[in-house]
């Protein structure tokens, strides 16, 4: 079984039409959506209309809760701007998405941590920058999943983790607003039996637009990571 994995595509369109295509040429048997949909500064609606209809498990990220919510003056910019694009239906959606997934085969998905959205599950923040946790950490904050194989999202690093006695854990990266160089992140998990095997996909796609989409409405930090991967601003 071929699995696409995606994660925080954060209202890029364009960015997601990469990924859309790429696999499609490469056969996925199913797609794991891991958040973090809409929320940004570029184009939530066409977003929403590219996954209409597509029956993937989606789990909810901690900016899809936030889109969803009633108390705009609570909400960020990126949030706020989604809001403005998206009718009552697509937030309605975001706001019934589950917290976690279980996806069968010992697979479990959710976006930040099994019981958090908004927390980081193999990274913590120090001086303003994600750090690699430890072990004892990590694990703490899995609490009692026994899981084997483990889907999160919400850092936009990509990575692939092996906890000594525990699950594999699989970030895919960010489809939207990705971390380390502009190239739309997802990961591809195969599993046949006991034999697990993941390819970190990195796509390259039309970036100066997105940059250029995120300036005219703004979002000049946005333009920034967008051109360059660099989403210590974004935090």
């Amino acid at each position: 079984m071929r699995i696409g994995i995606i994660s925080d595509t954060h209202g890029n369109a364009l960015a997601l039409e990469a990924v859309l295509a790429d696999m499609i040429r490469r056969s996925m048997d199913r797609v794991v959506n891991l958040g973090d949909v809409a929320s940004g500064p570029l184009w939530p609606r066409q977003t929403m209309e590219l996954l209409s209809g597509r029956n993937w498990t989606t789990v909810r990220g901690n900016h899809d809760g936030g889109v969803a919510g009633k108390d705009h003056s609570a909400m960020g910019p990126s949030d706020r701007f989604a809001v403005g694009e998206l009718d009552v239906g697509h937030r309605h959606w975001l706001g019934t998405l589950p917290l976690t997934q279980n996806i069968g085969d010992g697979i479990l998905a959710f976006h930040g941590t099994p019981h958090d959205d908004n927390t980081y599950l193999v990274e913590e923040v120090q001086n303003r920058e994600l750090v690699r946790s430890s072990a004892a950490s990590i694990r703490r904050r899995l609490g009692n999943v026994m899981a084997r194989i483990v889907l999160c999202g919400h850092s936009h690093h990509p990575h692939l983790t092996q906890l000594p006695d525990g699950p594999l854990i699989l970030n895919p990266g960010s489809v939207g607003c990705p971390a380390g160089s502009p190239h739309a992140r997802y990961a591809i998990l195969a599993v046949e039996g006991d034999q697990v095997s993941v390819e970190m996909i990195a796509l390259s796609y039309p970036w100066e637009i997105a940059a250029q989409r995120g300036e005219e409405n703004g979002r000049p930090e946005w333009a920034h990571a967008l051109r360059t991967g660099d989403v210590s601003g974004l935090m």
